[in-house]
């Protein structure tokens, strides 16, 4: 095995490491919003420091391996994807940061009536789903898994663009449960955004497997017709 070699194993397992780390901040996200429990919270919101430590050290490793190697082909498509997959996994760290803080600053549980109507629970764990897929993709060099990602995402979608008028419905039948309705829709904002993240990781896991460019292909067909 080259000296190259090595040092993408390494790149690999930190890079699944750091995913780790963040989908874990998902579920204890999940799980504080589901009990209000502003501990888990709290633990959610310290753990992107650490996050935040995996991202400039995959930076730094990233580009230490194009100044001593200058990998080529799929070696090269491999660190440009990791450099890509870093950011989102960093984003999606202080989306999962947001909402602790939501779970945090709102006073009272969130409705069970309320979580229901607007399919909340079941938006986050499509994302902590869609999140888990693309890790379990890139772990098993699976681009059959990745694809599954676009799907789920279509469902986040939906769920965040029927909110507005499910919660606004809910605030004129419970004005005194504004606060909470207002931050559970932000949540769910976010939780689409999750979404956004986990599809850009797979379009990159799709890129440096089968060095096809997925992102904004839909937009030129769609111009050329």
């Amino acid at each position: 095995m080259s000296h190259l070699d090595i040092e993408l194993q390494q790149l690999k397992a930190e890079t699944i490491k750091m995913w780790t780390l963040v989908n874990l901040q998902l579920n204890k996200g999940k799980e504080s919003l589901l009990n209000l429990d502003k501990d888990l919270a709290r633990e959610v919101i310290l753990s992107e420091r650490r996050v935040n430590a995996y991202e400039l050290k995959l930076d730094r490793d990233c580009e230490n391996i194009f100044a001593l190697f200058n990998p080529v082909a799929v070696d090269l498509r491999f660190v440009l994807a990791v450099l890509k997959i870093n950011n989102n996994l960093e984003r999606t760290g202080d989306i999962a940061e947001g909402i602790a803080k939501f779970v945090i600053n709102v006073d009272h549980n969130f409705d069970k009536q309320l979580l229901e109507l607007t399919r909340a629970v079941e938006m986050y764990e499509a994302a902590i789903n869609m999140m888990n897929e693309t890790l379990q993709a890139f772990d098993q060099e699976n681009t059959a898994i990745a694809r599954k990602v676009f799907q789920q995402d279509e469902l986040l979608d939906d769920i965040n663009i029927k909110a507005n008028a499910v919660i606004a419905d809910y605030i004129r039948n419970h004005p005194e449960c504004i606060e909470s309705a207002l931050y559970l829709l932000s949540i769910i904002r976010k939780l689409e955004r999750v979404g956004d993240q986990a599809k850009n990781v797979a379009e990159e896991i799709i890129f440096y497997i089968e060095a096809k460019v997925l992102k904004h292909r839909s937009i030129v067909e769609k111009n050329k017709k």
